[in-house]
């Protein structure tokens, strides 16, 4: 006998959306016991300063920092508190909306960046082309940049992680 999910196709789909939430679990975990065995920074930590690392002039809105970290805006600034109480990261206040305020790197939060990015990267390479074609890379690439663009404009969020978004400082 044939089940309502495997007629409609919906055992098929639960499957991709189950496997994509256990793939980023499982790759979360991954490279949190990376952070963890270097002991430079802790993974939120490092997933907050690598986001402002790879952004113009090491700054980031909060509100674009706290969609790109799947943080809420309170959970986001007691992390960053806790960056900015160990001197990797600096904040100030929008000047045109003083409701919106961004994070920025220090020297010092750069200068840890700068040495750490080459280990994670290095991290990142033995285990995607232990997988992957470039040709596959690629393509999961797009994929993915398709989900997630999806899901934040579902969220009311659309711009929010690419900085595509030209206004000069909307709020927090």
């Amino acid at each position: 006998m044939v089940s309502n999910l495997e007629s409609n196709g919906a055992e098929d789909r639960l499957t991709t959306i189950g496997l994509l939430f256990e793939s980023a679990a499982g790759l979360r975990r991954l490279f949190h016991s990376q952070f963890d065995v270097s002991g430079n920074v802790a993974s939120q930590s490092f997933d907050i300063l690598i986001r402002l690392a790879r952004s113009d002039d090491g700054e980031l809105r909060m509100s674009e920092l706290a969609a790109q970290a799947s943080l809420t805006p309170s959970g986001l600034t007691r992390a960053v508190d806790r960056i900015q109480d160990q001197g990797l990261v600096s904040r100030r206040i929008c000047p045109e909306d003083r409701r919106g305020s961004f994070a920025r790197l220090t020297p010092a939060g750069r200068e840890l960046m700068d040495a750490a990015i080459p280990d994670h990267v290095a991290h990142i390479d033995g285990i995607l082309d232990q997988l992957f074609t470039t040709e596959e890379e690629v393509q999961l690439t797009a994929m993915l940049r398709k989900l997630r663009d999806y899901a934040l404009e579902q969220n009311g969020t659309a711009g929010c992680s690419t900085g595509d978004d030209t206004a000069p400082c909307p709020g927090d």
